[in-house]
């Protein structure tokens, strides 16, 4: 069993650690994910005792604290109770020896092979456990690929059979079908052990490991099984790190998380990028608390709802156009609610800012119930109409309209209201000179009436934006910078959007999560790739089937070996 309590280690008074506990047991693997400067290396370097002198803490190895050992006792340590395959294949292998030598080396330095066992045998079958022949093996590093460097360093470790394997980035820099073979490797040599995996990459993670604890500036801020992590994120840190990272799996374009990662803050260490901060973020750090299924260290308990709809009902006359609508919306969460015209997406979005009342059901907004929306409301909920010059009064200038909101609210002087409203034109990639400012809605183009409706509707800052088909009459080229701002908005400022559309296409390459809606109901909701890929309602898969696609009509739409009717050569038989 492998216990760390509280592991500290500093850095000329930095701390890069500060209070890492983990418990692991025989058999169990765990990914330890972060940013670049998380601490994860210096994790795995502490554990091996490289890092003498700057450690605190307890590294407890079936009841022995390896930071207590001597300098000699930690070199009997390495590589047979615990070894590690070091991120920088090139450092961690010796040019001047041949991989042969190295892996003889490992095994001489402890000596306590059987005496029985031809040691050149003994090394001849670790090459060949990771895949290396025996001409390889007597092969120096630079003679290697870098797929047969990471076997060999791989070999290396596992030399003397350690109960402790860390894995420091394994599949780093490897094209894509060396890396799935050098995970597989690993998997099945390394079920019997404790693994820690460091790594930056989560499809490694999630293929080497059943557990995961994420990192950041030398804090775990949360850790669970795996699969719950990564299909139902709950820290913003986590789901940031899962957004930026490309998969096969994901609909939605990368995000990233704004702002850099600073070691020694007062406070919790991710407040300062977190859309979701309270005052208490500020100054006390959070505990790594139990919350369920996983643990979290938040002191809001990890990313909260914004906008409740409990059994939502809106009429006109006995026509139900909103009829029985749950739907919870996170903080920076994008949900797309999709749906063919007059199914009640429009009339739930009125209905959510007060231009329709309901009839029943409840609506809360941060947990606290609507009763009435005043200015408080319309200073966190704001919405993008679908027409952006019929939403603009004629009457007013661009300056005018986008300052109107902060008027209202009564923000500033009439200076800090004008440097408002160029700030968040700016912000809309809009022109903010004279000229551009005076200009009505009749005199600017339907791509800039749109980026002026959302600059207007941005003013306040809100934390929930209501678009309501914003692109739907822009041509296309107009409507990707559209989208694509609203994504990097949503990035910068930690918006959650509630993106209505009849377009389905559209809708998976904005949204978290997808609400199919049909004659006033929620017939399908989950995660964009799930519903986009595997649909389970049939009207879903009718919206699917009729979904945009650039390709002319065939039935035939992939011959692996050959050419399909109307489609170029694909793959040519080997």
């Amino acid at each position: 069993m492998l216990e760390i309590d509280d592991l500290k280690v500093s850095y000329d008074g930095t701390e890069i650690l500060a209070g890492v506990s983990l418990d692991l047991l025989r058999g169990d693997s765990l990914a330890i994910i972060g940013e670049s400067g998380a601490g994860k290396t210096t994790l795995g370097l502490a554990l091996m005792g490289l890092l003498d002198g700057r450690c605190s803490g307890r590294v407890l190895l079936d009841g022995k604290d390896l930071l207590s050992l001597d300098e000699k006792e930690r070199r009997k340590m390495r590589g047979k109770e615990m070894a590690m395959v070091f991120q920088n294949v090139e450092d961690a292998l010796d040019p001047l020896m041949t991989v042969y030598d190295q892996i003889e080396e490992a095994i001489s330095a402890h000596g306590d092979r059987d005496d029985s066992e031809d040691l050149g045998d003994r090394v001849s079958r670790q090459l060949r456990s990771v895949g290396l022949k025996e001409g390889k093996g007597r092969s120096f590093p630079h003679q290697l690929s870098g797929g047969e460097k990471q076997r060999a360093l791989i070999a290396m470790a596992l030399a003397n059979d350690p109960q402790v394997l860390i894995l420091d980035e394994p599949t780093a820099s490897l094209d894509a079908v060396t890396k799935a073979e050098v995970t597989s490797l690993l998997r099945e040599r390394t079920r019997e052990k404790i693994v820690l995996v460091i790594t930056h990459d989560i499809s490694t993670a999630a293929k080497l490991t059943e557990k995961m604890a994420v990192l950041y500036a030398g804090r775990i801020v949360e850790m669970g099984e795996t699969r719950d992590l990564l299909e139902n994120p709950r820290h913003p840190y986590t789901r940031g790190l899962i957004r930026s990272s490309p998969n096969m799996t994901t609909t939605k374009d990368l995000q990233g998380i704004p702002g850099r990662m600073v070691h020694g803050v007062v406070g919790c260490p991710f407040s300062e990028r977190c859309t979701q901060r309270i005052d208490r973020c500020r100054v006390e750090v959070p505990k790594l608390s139990d919350a369920g299924d996983r643990m979290i260290a938040c002191h809001r308990g990890g990313i909260v709802p914004l906008l409740e709809l409990s059994n939502v009902k809106t009429r006109f006359g006995e026509f139900a156009a909103v009829d029985g609508v749950d739907l919870t919306l996170y903080e920076g969460e994008t949900i797309a609610l999709v749906g063919e015209s007059g199914s009640g997406k429009t009339t739930l979005a009125k209905t959510v800012i007060g231009l329709l009342d309901q009839e029943e059901g409840e609506i809360r907004l941060e947990g606290e119930p609507l009763a009435k929306r005043g200015r408080d409301f319309y200073r966190k909920v704001q919405m993008i109409y679908q027409n952006p010059k019929e939403s603009i009064s004629h009457r007013m200038n661009v300056l005018d309209a986008v300052a109107e909101p902060l008027e209202v609210q009564k923000v500033g002087s009439p200076a800090e209201r004008i440097s408002i409203a160029k700030k968040v034109l700016d912000e809309v990639e809009l022109p903010t000179d004279d000229a551009f400012l005076n200009k009505y809605p009749h005199q600017i183009s339907g791509g800039e009436a749109q980026r002026v409706a959302i600059a207007r509707a941005l003013a306040l800052n809100p934390k929930l934006l209501i678009a309501d088909e914003p692109t739907s009459a822009l041509d296309a080229s107009v409507q990707a910078k559209i989208l694509k701002l609203l994504l990097n908005l949503q990035e910068k400022r930690g918006l959650s959007i509630l993106f209505i559309t009849h377009d389905i296409a559209i809708a998976r390459k904005v949204s978290d999560r997808m609400t199919v809606m049909l004659k006033g109901r929620i017939v399908e909701e989950g995660a964009t790739s799930d519903v986009t890929t595997c649909p389970v309602h049939p009207y879903t898969m009718r919206l699917l089937e009729v979904a945009p696609d650039l390709r002319p009509e065939r039935e035939a739409r992939c011959d692996l070996w050959g050419v399909s009717e109307g489609y170029p050569l694909r793959a040519r038989e080997i």
